[in-house]
Parts: C-alpha cells; sequence; structure tokens
C-alpha cells in the first residue's frame, strides 16, 4: 500500500456559504477572535443580469511544492503524515517569512503565542482515526470532501474522478491539494 496523500474538495454546486465550516474550526482549534483557518470567499462573474456567483470555502492549500515550507528559517514549516502542511509552534519564531511565501493568504500570527497558525486538515483528528475533518462534519450540505488521495475507494478520490475540477493559482507552481468542484 501506497503512503497517504491528503486532499480536500469543495462543492461549488452546493456550497451555499453560511460560514459553519469557519465557526466548526474555530471552535475545534480554539483559535481566537478575529482569526481563522479557513474562510469563505464569493466571486461574482459576468455581466449584469446574466451574472454567476461561485462561493468557496478556502484555507490552506497543502501543496505538495509548498513554498511556505522551503522559506522558513528555522524548518517549523514542514510536511507532515500524509502530505499535511504543518507549523512546529516550538520551532516558530513568528518571523512571518511564510505568510509572506503563501500565494493563498493561508496563514496568520496567532496573537496570543506569536508563532504562525492555519488549516491543518484536522491532522489531530486523522491521526486518532477519525477520516473526517471539522469542516466536513459540520457542512449541511455536504460540499467538503476530504481523504486519502492513493486510496481509490476514498471519497475524495472518487470525486475527483466523476466530477470536473480546478485549483486556485495553477500557474504558482505549488501543486496545491485542495480543489474545488464545478
Amino acid at each position: 500500500m501506497s503512503a497517504k496523500r491528503y486532499a480536500m474538495a469543495v462543492d461549488t454546486r452546493t456550497c451555499v456559504g453560511c460560514t459553519a465550516c469557519v465557526i466548526a474550526c474555530k471552535t475545534e482549534n480554539d483559535l481566537p477572535d478575529g482569526y481563522a483557518r479557513n474562510w469563505i470567499t464569493e466571486i461574482a462573474t459576468g455581466t449584469f443580469p446574466s451574472l454567476d456567483l461561485t462561493i468557496r470555502s478556502e484555507r490552506c492549500n497543502h501543496c505538495d511544492d509548498a513554498p511556505c515550507v522551503a522559506v522558513c528559517p528555522t524548518g517549523a514549516s514542514w510536511i507532515g503524515p500524509g502530505g499535511i502542511v504543518l507549523v512546529d509552534p516550538d520551532k516558530c519564531t513568528g518571523c512571518k517569512a511564510c505568510i509572506a511565501a503563501c500565494p493563498y493568504d493561508a496563514r496568520f500570527v496567532d496573537p496570543r503565542t506569536g508563532t504562525v497558525d492555519k488549516c491543518t486538515f484536522c491532522v489531530h483528528r486523522v491521526e486518532n482515526g477519525t477520516p473526517t475533518t471539522a469542516c466536513q462534519d459540520i457542512c449541511p450540505t455536504e460540499s467538503i470532501h476530504f481523504g486519502d488521495l492513493n486510496d481509490s475507494d476514498s471519497d475524495i478520490a472518487r470525486v475527483l474522478r466523476t466530477r470536473e475540477h480546478y485549483t486556485l493559482l495553477p500557474d504558482a507552481g505549488t501543486t496545491p491539494r485542495h480543489y474545488y468542484l464545478k
């Protein structure tokens, strides 16, 4: 069996932008007021009256070629189990090099600790055998899919096989593992 490669996909057809995922993440990870590891983005395209609205739940893209990891001077940003991009708060000095390097604006400095924080794909749950993230569990429209890309029977592998999808900023060369279903 090959090593795990975790990924996430958000269904832009069914996401309604309710922010339940944002609140679940804040609660699960005890985030400070005013800060979030994920957020909702609304993109309107077209010309009135023919407009389209795309709603996306966004977060760290857990890139295979993560620039945040490459620039971290202390090794605090690193690739963890299943390719999850993590930050070791014991090594982080809060220098913000990783924040500047991230093309997705997915990192922030926690004002309580002075260290960088970001989405972890709920690695604490994954390591304890829970196959879902907090944001996925709470989503009322079941728009969030998570799992192991190397498991052909996983929800994420199935949905990426059967649905057209895209990533953000593909030209950035980061090879993100956060997908959006069309």
